[in-house]
């Protein structure tokens, strides 16, 4: 596991995700591939964009926002972890 992961973010909160046609638990997301990544948080920004998805079912509705903001934070590290400083 990640050592980079912090605590409260090693509790057992998953996500169903149907594009990657799996449950994930949050820090997986810290090891996924770059394009899984990525299609999680398509599926996340789509479910968080559906306002009647709110009121339907309103914890997945949440639990998408969590794990939508964690992988942007994760992309964004990756992104600049990657740049080149030469």
């Amino acid at each position: 596991m990640n050592r980079d992961i912090p605590p409260q973010e090693q509790t057992r909160k998953w996500f169903r995700s149907h594009l990657l046609n799996r449950e994930l638990e949050l820090q997986e997301l810290y090891d996924l591939p770059q394009g899984e990544l990525d299609l999680l948080m398509a599926e996340t920004a789509e479910i968080r964009s559906d306002t009647e998805n709110r009121s339907r079912s309103h914890g997945r509705w949440c639990t998408a926002g969590y794990v939508l903001e964690l992988a942007r934070i994760i992309d964004t590290r990756r992104a600049r972890d990657q740049v080149d400083f030469s």
